[in-house]
């Protein structure tokens, strides 16, 4: 029998059907055993390409670090007084925070492994390395640069971690006007998740943008 043109397993096979898995069913469903069943392979020639399920694991958060746009900070890595080709440093942090979210939206089971760093996954480096590059090219000292990657990473994983509104049961008779007396459109956040959720992450990536504008302000004047 001639063999086959392609090789019937691959590391970007596995990290698809283990992405794939843990998107449908969580962290806890992914197992060598499992995978090897949803690959139609035998159990141990996953280890040709992992030694461990957390390896495995990790290159499926780096797969979903990848999938964020960088292309806002990489052509103004040079750039002065806070212009990035025409965009200054907080138009850029904004649309790499709103794509960020839309990954890790699109992921949300993978956000506990990414927010224990980055570790040594390359996808992930490069979003570190892109973001202080960015802020220290607009001028941003480095211990503010690397307190701003803090803070936007704490905002960003958090929101993913979980939703305001899909916390709300849209049973009316939850909220007892004589207990809950403030509550009496509760029942209808769930319906409308998406949108107050999206509302809610913009107006907390407004004001944190806002203050650090303010930050970076006084930090040009003082500098002048």
């Amino acid at each position: 029998m001639a063999r086959p043109r392609k090789p019937l397993l691959s590391r970007d096979r596995i990290v698809m059907a283990a992405r794939e898995l843990v998107d449908a069913e969580g962290l806890a469903a992914v197992s060598t055993r499992r995978l090897a069943a949803e690959l139609g392979v035998s159990g141990p020639s996953l280890y040709n390409h992992f030694r461990t399920k957390d390896q495995i694991l990790e290159a499926v958060a780096d797969s979903v670090s990848a999938q964020v746009d960088l292309s806002m900070f990489e052509d103004g890595r040079d750039g002065r007084d806070g212009r990035f080709d025409g965009q200054d440093w907080r138009t850029a942090l904004h649309d790499w925070a709103v794509s960020y979210r839309g990954a890790l939206t699109e992921h949300p089971n993978i956000v506990p492994v990414l927010a224990q760093g980055p570790g040594r996954r390359p996808a992930g480096l490069r979003l570190a390395d892109a973001v202080f590059g960015a802020m220290t090219a607009a001028g941003w000292p480095a211990a503010q640069a690397t307190s701003i990657g803090a803070l936007m990473r704490y905002f960003i994983m958090g929101s993913a971690l979980g939703s305001f509104a899909g916390g709300f049961v849209d049973d009316e008779a939850a909220y007892d006007p004589a207990d809950y007396p403030h509550l009496g459109q509760a029942h209808l956040l769930a319906e409308r998740q998406e949108k107050i959720d999206e509302r809610a992450f913009e107006a907390g990536l407004k004001a944190l943008l806002d203050g650090l504008e303010l930050q970076y302000a006084a930090l040009r004047a003082t500098a002048n």
